[in-house]
Order: structure tokens, then C-alpha cells, then sequence
């Protein structure tokens, strides 16, 4: 297979002229070199600690800590977790929120020897106990914030520890097993097209070696002001390495509770130089942004999903001319694969961006059906070429088997098939075309529609499924869910959606639901994707029949409704939800009424009306309360700062409850 797939690719002249402009004012680079890919992460910590004792290490709301104390604080983990954990266990939890304790117990848990598995506090109790499971894990790492769940969690057989609560031992005579450069340092669960989440492993060499490709490539320095606006991700993870084993200060922000309007402030206070944002989350952040800002912003990596001329707009409007604009294509098994550098000057030529070049030590094959090589401009799957992959997916050996090959002209290198199509510009620029398979990127996040079809195939009520990926005429992307009830059952998205919200996180919930009385076939007897009725901007068929506005503020209503919702009409008395709504676009609507009318009223007095309707009467009952313009704008930047989480949470009336309480809902 491999034979003629011999190809080398120069970078070309105006994208390293740029990579040549993106360095700090201070000049003060140093390369990461590749003998230190041979190491271990906590290895070359140690190394930056001795060469940056004082230098700011994290700073947040909660801390500022130096690269001395982050080291100490990390030992003081690391000495509880090997007095705790067992010899025979690889992985050890980690529930953290995003900030320093979260830093620290990484670094702790690797300095043992053990892996880093990382558990999204948002998640549900049951999903995380799934990974605990899988995973093997004996042993839990929380912070104060994230007690209870990890209570609730380690109550059933797991150890557990609180790492803002260990005390100081000044005493250091602990000696560790060796950590190894194939050593397992992570474990990364994304979800699986089997209906359950799937481990992807990462050596210490495979983190460290996506460390150096970033390192080197963004000229990250120890006076670089790295942002940490989200944790969780493989691709985050290697965010936050890239600061901490480069001397550089991180900065971690919790957008979730923050929002947009914040974090853009927050740029400017903290004088942010790095910064990597999935594609959602930079257009939310230039949403909300009205000029050129953030004047000591030199590097902003985006990643997750498609790129578009829109969105380059968007950055010229938005930061300034010393900012650098770089899209790039990863996915967790291989880290990073392609850089496409832009500044002010760059000439966009189409719609979509580019992913890009081939990073160092990765080489991209783009394959058809039969694997063999397509030529230029042809439509192929990428598949990657390198001695820095994952090793595999924990516990799932056929998996691992069926998606990496030893690359027969070099057993030092493996090929990994991505699942991702692309072409291939005759200098080497890949253009990407989307996924092979039902695995998809919604709001930055990896989901694999099948796991989603299996659990609306799960409800009792539910014949079969079908989910797939839409796009609105606003071209976001949202997921919609096909599917055809029992005979003789009617089944709501209301009912739907409460069933998923047990189940899933809430990027995993379709926006849209449809009934059809069969899903639309191939010729094979497959599902026909292609053929499913496009939603369009139409009015959902609902249970309730259409009643037109009738009064001047119904109108307006409706009118605000169908404009956020992409609806070409509203009826008084449709549900929210059963229109397609969630709880971000209720947070858009209630913006808009308040700004519309003016209104001096709780939050959730607006959450509590799901139509048009039950709205126009609560609005009736406080147009008199006319705010001062002070307290209009107050809410109205709350409500526009409000997270996907927390509008969620105002919507289910669960803002003043325990993380513990909600779960059990």
C-alpha cells in the first residue's frame, strides 16, 4: 500500500514568513527539543521548575502560584496518591474544575507513575462511574468544589481524595517508581459508535512529542500568557502542558460560568498572548466583541470543526494586526496533524479554510475505498503516517487492531485511518470534506451519532432513530434526531429530551426532533441519510395545532421567537422546546424581551412561560416595572454572558441546588 506514497512537502514560502513574524516581543524562544520527547512529562517539569523557580506558573481566582510552589503542591499530591494507590492499577480519576488544583494533581498523579484519567464534573454520575470502570481505576482526585460528587461517585468502591485539603509536609523521601517515556500518562474518553464512551491512551512520549510540535511551531515562551479557556480535552490537555513545561504563565477561565462577554474582558485585563478556542467558542467570543481588541494577543489556535471566510472576517474585525490566526486539524488519537497560518494580508480564496500543511513527524495519506493513494483535488481518507500516535483505546484491543496498522516499509511508524475526508492542494495543503463515519464535532466537542440513536431507540416508545448533523440558515451546526414512534404512540421532543438528559451531557441532546412514519432506505436496506426530509426554517409538526398572534405584543413575540429559532413562524401557543429551542437560544430570546420591553423582573419569571403566550401575560403583569438603565444593562450582560450549562440549569430551576441534587433529578 505504501509504495507510492512517497510524498514530501516544503512549507511554503508566505506561511513561514508568517510563523516567522509570530514570536513574543521579548524574543526570548526555546526550542523544545526532541530528546526531551524521550523523557517523561513530570521529567521535564522538574527541569522548568529549577529554571524558572519564581517565574508566575497559574494564576486564577483562587491562586497564583509559582512554578516553585506548583511544584510543591504537586508533591504533596503525589505522596498522598502513592500512599493510596495500588500497584496494580494504571489509571487514577481526576474530577477537577478548570484551575490550578487541576494542574497540580496532573502532575501529582503522573510523578507516581500512574495515568491521568480525566472526569468531566458536568457529567452524569453514571458516565463518569462507566469510565471508573473501564478504566480500572482504585483511586479518586478531587478539589473542594467537586467533594460531593466525588463522594457520591467513590461511595460505591473507589478511594478518594480531596487534593486542597492535604497539609504540608516539609519532608520529600519518597522514592517513585521510574516513569518511562511509554509509560501510559493519560486516558482520554470520547464517545464510542458502540454506545459506550471509548478510553484513547497517550505515552508520556506521544504528550510530550505533541508538546514540542506546538512548542516550537507558536514559539511559546516563558513570558506567554497561555489561556486555558476550557479542560477536558485531549487537545486541552496538551494546551495546558504546552504553558506549564515551557515556563510560560496559564491563565484558566471557566467559560461555562463566565461567558463570552466576560472572557473578552478577561482578555484584556490579563494581556492573554496564547489562546486556543474551538470554532463555537471564537464565535462567541467575537459576537460580543465591537472593535479591534486584545493588542498582546500574538497567537490564536482554532480547532474542532469547519472554518469559514465568515470567521476570518471575523478575526480582522476583532484583533488586532499583531495578532495570528491559525486553523488547524487533530483529533485525540494523533494530536496535532496540520497547521494553516493567516494574518491581515492572507487572501481567502472560497468558503472554506484550509486545515493546512503536515506537522512535523506526521505524514498524511489520503486513501480511497480500496487504499489506495487519490491524486490531487481528489476526495480521500486521511490517514496518518507517524512513530507519535496513541497507542490505542484501553481494554479494546480489536478496536486498536481495526483502526491502526503497523506500517509495513517502517515498523518503527503505525498508520491510523481518521475517518476524516479531506483533499490534497498539489503543495500539500489539505482541504478537509468532513467524516467518513457517523463520529461528528458538535460545539467543539467529538459525539458519535450512533451512541445518540441508540439511547432515543432506547425509550420505550421509539421503533428506530436516526441522528444526524444540520445546519441552519444562521450556518450553525445543530444535531437533529429522526425517528418513528410505536404504532399507535405518540411521543413529544419534550419527552425525548428529559429522556436524554439522564443519559448525556447536553452538546450529545438534539436540538430538533422529528417523527416520520419510516426512515427513508437504500437499495441494501440501509438507512438513507441523504434522503431525510430537510427541517428547514418550517414550523415542527407539534401536538398543538397553530393559533396566530393576535394582539401587537403577541406579534412581536412570535416574531422574536421565530427570529432566534430560524422559524418562518411562531404560534402562541407552541412549546419552546418543541420548537427546537434549548436552553441557549431561550437565554437569546429572554435577552431580546428584556431589551425589547424593558422588563424589571426574575429570570426565572421569564424561564417559567414556555410560550408565546404564558410570556405576553407575564409581560402584561410587569411593563410598569421600567428598570434604570444601569440595571437594564446588568441583566441584559448577565443574561448574554449566561453558559450553555447555566442557562440550562435556570431553565430546570436548579441554579440554587447542589451539583449532588441536580444529579438526582
Amino acid at each position: 500500500m505504501t509504495d507510492s506514497l512517497q510524498h514530501s512537502f516544503a512549507i511554503p514560502p508566505e506561511q513561514q514568513a508568517i510563523r516567522d513574524k509570530c514570536f513574543h516581543p521579548s524574543g526570548t524562544f526555546v526550542e523544545f527539543p526532541i530528546e526531551d520527547v524521550e523523557t517523561s512529562i513530570p521529567a521535564r517539569f522538574e527541569k522548568v521548575v529549577k529554571r524558572y523557580p519564581d517565574q508566575l506558573a497559574i494564576k486564577s481566582e483562587l491562586c497564583r502560584w509559582s512554578y516553585q510552589e506548583l511544584g510543591e503542591v504537586a508533591k504533596r499530591i503525589a505522596r498522598a496518591v502513592h500512599a493510596k494507590s495500588l500497584d496494580e492499577a494504571v489509571a487514577v480519576g481526576l474530577v477537577c474544575d478548570n484551575d490550578a488544583s487541576l494542574v497540580a494533581a496532573m502532575i501529582g498523579i503522573l510523578k507516581v507513575g500512574k495515568a491521568v484519567l480525566l472526569l468531566d464534573p458536568s457529567l452524569p454520575v453514571d458516565r463518569i462511574t462507566h469510565m471508573l470502570e473501564e478504566a480500572q481505576a482504585e483511586l479518586v482526585v478531587c478539589d473542594s468544589k467537586n467533594l460531593n460528587l466525588a463522594q457520591e461517585v467513590t461511595s460505591r468502591r473507589y478511594d478518594l481524595i480531596n487534593c486542597d485539603s492535604l497539609g504540608y509536609d516539609p519532608t520529600d523521601a519518597v522514592s517513585y517508581p521510574a516513569v518511562r517515556p511509554d509509560d501510559v500518562a493519560f486516558i482520554f474518553y470520547t464517545s464510542g459508535s458502540t454506545g459506550t464512551p471509548k478510553g484513547v491512551m497517550h505515552h508520556h512520549r506521544t504528550m510530550l512529542h505533541n508538546v514540542m510540535l506546538r512548542t516550537n511551531s507558536g514559539h511559546v515562551c516563558k513570558h506567554d500568557r497561555m489561556a486555558l479557556p476550557r479542560s477536558g480535552t485531549s487537545a486541552a490537555i496538551a494546551n495546558l502542558l504546552v504553558a506549564i513545561l515551557n515556563g510560560a504563565t496559564l491563565y484558566p477561565f471557566n467559560f461555562r460560568k463566565e461567558g463570552a462577554a466576560r472572557l473578552a474582558d478577561w482578555f484584556e485585563q490579563e494581556g492573554i498572548s496564547v489562546c486556543t478556542l474551538s470554532v463555537p467558542l471564537f464565535r462567541s467570543l467575537t459576537d460580543v466583541v465591537q472593535q479591534p481588541s486584545f493588542p498582546q494577543l500574538r497567537l490564536l489556535w482554532v480547532n474542532s470543526q469547519a472554518v469559514h471566510d465568515s470567521d476570518f472576517e471575523q478575526y480582522k474585525r476583532c484583533f488586532s494586526t499583531n495578532c495570528f490566526l491559525v486553523n488547524r486539524l487533530s483529533s485525540s488519537e494523533t494530536g496535532p496533524l496540520t497547521e494553516y497560518w493567516m494574518s491581515y494580508e492572507t487572501r481567502i480564496d472560497g468558503d472554506a479554510i484550509p486545515v493546512g500543511y503536515a506537522l512535523e513527524d506526521k505524514e498524511l495519506l489520503l486513501l480511497d475505498g480500496q487504499g489506495k493513494q487519490v491524486k490531487f483535488n481528489q476526495i480521500g481518507e486521511i490517514v496518518v503516517r507517524s512513530a507519535y500516535l496513541s497507542p490505542g483505546y484501553w481494554r479494546r484491543p480489536e478496536l486498536t487492531e481495526s483502526k491502526f496498522k503497523t506500517d509495513p516499509s517502517d515498523p518503527s511508524k503505525r498508520l491510523y485511518h481518521t475517518g476524516d475526508l479531506a483533499h490534497m492542494l498539489p503543495d500539500g495543503c489539505l482541504v478537509h470534506e468532513g467524516r467518513q463515519d457517523f463520529r461528528i464535532k458538535i460545539r467543539g466537542y467529538g459525539v458519535d451519532s450512533l451512541e445518540i440513536e441508540n439511547a432515543v431507540r432506547g425509550h420505550p416508545k421509539v421503533r428506530a432513530a436516526v441522528v444526524v448533523v444540520c445546519r441552519n440558515k444562521g450556518g450553525d451546526e445543530f444535531l437533529a434526531a429522526y425517528f418513528v414512534p410505536e404504532e399507535n404512540c405518540l411521543v413529544s421532543a419534550g419527552v425525548l429530551r428529559a429522556f436524554l438528559e439522564d443519559r448525556f451531557p447536553d452538546y450529545m441532546i438534539p436540538s430538533r426532533f422529528a417523527a416520520l412514519t419510516q426512515l427513508p432506505l437504500t437499495p441494501s436496506g440501509k438507512i438513507d441519510r441523504q434522503a431525510l426530509p430537510d427541517l428547514g426554517n418550517a414550523r415542527p409538526d407539534l401536538p398543538t395545532s397553530y393559533v396566530a398572534p393576535h394582539t401587537a405584543l403577541s406579534r412581536e413575540l412570535t416574531q422574536i421567537w421565530a427570529d432566534v429559532l430560524l422559524l418562518d413562524r411562531v404560534g402562541i401557543r407552541d412549546s419552546f422546546f418543541a420548537l427546537g429551542g434549548d436552553s441557549l437560544t431561550a437565554s437569546k430570546v429572554i435577552a431580546r424581551v428584556i431589551k425589547t420591553f424593558k422588563l424589571d423582573l426574575p429570570l426565572k419569571a421569564l424561564f417559567d412561560a414556555p410560550t408565546v403566550a404564558e410570556m405576553a401575560a407575564i409581560i402584561e403583569q410587569h411593563q410598569s416595572q421600567q428598570p434604570h438603565e444601569e440595571t437594564l444593562n446588568r441583566m441584559l450582560g448577565e443574561i448574554e454572558a449566561m453558559t450553555e450549562e447555566e442557562a440550562r440549569k435556570e431553565l430546570a430551576g436548579e441554579s440554587t441546588r447542589s451539583s449532588s441534587e441536580r444529579r438526582h433529578d
